[in-house]
């Protein structure tokens, strides 16, 4: 059993249960009213549509590692964690590049630090795979 895998599906796991529900009980504090323009309505939610893809991502990406972790499921294993942690790398600076082309904030990087976990898990799921 591999600590370091552990510890990266345990906070995937915690992501998802997060970002699923907290997320989405911000983002139902911010729906637009039912008589504000349609424009409106329709792009919050196509945002919310959005925002829950990225759910089901984390959700995926914890039963994979779950899988890799607790099973023999995968035959190639070492390549599957080499691809999450590039899809969290991916996720990590994504996320950092939209924090730098938006309109700044105080404290923006660590207000919105969801960069530093994704950055955090790719390294944990790579280290975990050295």
């Amino acid at each position: 059993m591999n600590t370091i895998l552990i510890i990266a599906n345990l906070l995937v796991l915690f992501t998802f249960i997060i970002h699923t529900f907290g997320g989405d009980k911000n983002l139902k504090a911010i729906e637009p009213e039912q008589d504000s323009p349609k424009r409106l309505r329709i792009f919050w939610t196509m945002s919310r549509g959005a925002f829950h893809i990225v759910s089901i991502d984390f959700l995926f990406a914890t039963i994979g590692l779950a899988l890799i972790n607790f099973t023999d499921y995968f035959q190639e294993s070492k390549l599957l964690l080499n691809l999450l942690a590039l899809y969290f790398l991916g996720y990590g600076i994504a996320f950092l590049l939209t924090l730098i082309i938006s309109k700044k904030f105080s404290n923006i990087y660590f207000k919105m630090w969801q960069w530093l976990l994704m950055l955090v898990i790719a390294g944990l799921i790579y280290w975990g795979n050295s």
